[in-house]
């Protein structure tokens, strides 16, 4: 196998020349950098990739650290980031948390270990406290972090209120929530939204809210306790996907039909509320452009150019399918 002195001696130059071509790192002209790349690819020459990063202190790698693997919408933000990053010649770690922080901090150590060059979070767990002396390059996703680490996120608030929105003017006379957990802003701002469009309704009450924990079963058995205390509830405004389908067979099991009964409405735009039955009405986020946009920020803090802004917002839109009646449009 060829080494680094084979290329040299090939070029006719220093090896010291071959290494700055290899790590772009210093100056060398053109010819002689075509001159050292046409010999690695005569040589068929490999370079070292663990001795390069020992030596650069660089990886070309990431670390995607996600709360729930198990919810579709975090392979669909690591879609995007996996094609950005492939695009730009990094590869990348996709890490679950289960929302511990211990395991968010141990994944941080370890990848840093292994000198990776930057860090894209979900988080509702870590504080700039746990991130002391860390000169790595991070983003929030999904989740604000820290006012002065970089957030991507949609506008959870207004779409809240657009759900409630658009149940209130199909004609929906008690809507409930089912919320997502207490401790993620997400959630915090989507239950916000909800409570500031039925908070003075005559059918409100603090009972219409419960809590799914962005999971699918929790929020199917929340669902069946809440349409039980309340039967008349003819609305649900659902913080996540994965609970609504959790909504769905809550409804399912108690012979309730959606949407002639009940109208349903999620949060996030993922692709499974494409194959449910009946197709899930939804808060569409945009997913994949939220994964790239962090990626890219990301990228740009590795390569050290100046980011101008902190928090990034993407736009949410209300996506039509058959969770929820049709009808002429109200006016509030």
């Amino acid at each position: 196998m060829p080494t680094i002195k084979d290329v040299a001696k090939h070029a006719n130059v220093s090896v010291a020349t071959v290494s700055r071509v290899l790590n772009e790192n210093g100056y060398v002209n053109e010819d002689t950098r075509e001159k050292v790349l046409e010999s690695i690819n005569k040589l068929d020459y490999q370079p070292n990739e663990l001795a390069r990063t020992l030596y650069t202190r660089r990886s070309r790698m990431i670390g995607l650290i996600v709360p729930d693997i198990t919810n579709p919408f975090f392979p669909e933000l690591a879609r995007a980031v996996e094609d950005v990053t492939n695009a730009k010649n990094y590869t990348f770690i996709l890490c679950n948390s289960d929302d511990q922080v211990l395991k968010e901090k141990n994944y941080i150590d370890v990848l840093r270990k292994k000198y990776v060059d930057g860090f894209i979070i979900v988080t509702s767990t870590l504080t700039n406290d746990h991130l002391e002396g860390i000169n790595t390059p991070v983003v929030a996703l999904d989740r604000n972090f820290e006012p002065d680490i970089p957030c991507v996120s949609a506008d959870n608030y207004h779409g809240a209120k657009l759900a409630v929105e658009h149940l209130h003017n199909i004609g929906c006379k008690k809507i409930a929530h089912v919320a997502g957990p207490e401790f993620v802003m997400n959630a915090q701002h989507r239950l916000r939204g909800y409570l500031d469009m039925v908070a003075d309704k005559p059918f409100f009450s603090e009972d219409l809210v419960v809590n799914g924990d962005y999971h699918l079963q929790n929020a199917k058995e929340a669902t069946m306790n809440l349409l039980k205390a309340h039967p008349d509830i003819d609305g649900i405004f659902v913080g996540n996907d994965l609970m609504a389908v959790g909504v769905l067979k809550a409804a399912e099991t108690l012979a309730i039909k959606v949407p002639d009964q009940l109208s349903i409405v999620g949060f996030d735009g993922i692709t499974l509320g494409e194959t449910t039955s009946p197709a899930l009405t939804t808060i569409a986020q945009p997913i994949y452009d939220m994964g790239a946009k962090a990626t890219n920020l990301l990228m740009d803090m590795i390569e050290g150019k100046p980011v101008e802004e902190t928090e990034y917002t993407f736009p949410v839109q209300l996506v039509e399918r058959e969770s929820a009646k049709k009808g002429m449009m109200l006016s509030e």
